[in-house]
């Protein structure tokens, strides 16, 4: 995984390339958390409609999805820190909707890409679009049913039946905010791509890795599986 020549490590450059990619995403997505561009949503007040998980689709889509969850990961410890909202573990239970939103966005590439690379960018953003919005909303919904029973920290102390009959509602808004984010997270990812003339990230298999280490003389080339 490392390339070395003459001392210089090129595993090094890239993974600060990727902190640094990382940090610049992280605080993006925190600065937006923390900005009045939120407004509640209007049958649950608890939740909030936001536009800060648009840059971590971004971060997926140019650069995986390891990027992306460490963007996630950072952005939860923040907003724990900062602004919890109306619920201290409520920040755990955003990373919990946005992981799973990224599972389904890195399924519907993997999908676009089992199918044929013809296939056309509408398919890509329809795929990655739905099957976003369904592990989210699948997802959500076991972890609002099992845990926002309890009281807090954890729940609002609601009886399972004000639960289930609020169900619905829940699975509309987890719906509905990975309805716009991912759409726009694809089309934003891929006008930076075009600034920076990088491609986006694609799913594929992993290639064996070279590692060119000193050998007298001469210099070999190790492979690693």
């Amino acid at each position: 995984m490392w390339k070395t020549t003459k001392g210089f490590t090129l595993g090094n450059t890239l993974d600060t390339k990727k902190l640094a990619v990382a940090a610049v995403f992280s605080a993006l997505t925190v600065a937006l958390n923390l900005s009045p561009l939120k407004f509640p949503a209007p049958f649950l007040p608890f939740l909030y409609y936001q536009v800060w998980e648009i840059p971590i689709v971004v971060a997926l889509l140019l650069f995986g999805p390891a990027t992306a969850v460490l963007v996630s990961i950072v952005n939860t410890v923040a907003l724990i820190a900062l602004f919890p909202g109306a619920l201290p573990t409520g920040p755990v239970y955003n990373l919990a909707a946005v992981l799973s939103m990224l599972a389904g966005v890195y399924g519907g590439q993997w999908l676009t890409k089992k199918v044929g690379k013809n296939q056309k960018e509408a398919f890509l953003v329809i795929a990655v679009t739905l099957l976003g919005v369904a592990l989210r909303v699948a997802a959500m919904s076991v972890v609002n049913w099992e845990f926002i029973k309890y009281p807090p920290p954890v729940g609002f102390s609601m009886p399972e039946e004000t639960v289930a009959a609020i169900m619905p509602l829940v699975a509309f808004f987890n719906g509905s905010l990975a309805a716009y984010t991912v759409p726009a997270g694809y089309f934003l990812a891929k006008a930076i791509s075009r600034g920076i003339r990088t491609p986006l990230w694609t799913p594929s298999r992993r290639k064996p890795e070279t590692e060119v280490v000193p050998n007298g003389s001469a210099t070999a080339i190790k492979l690693r599986r």
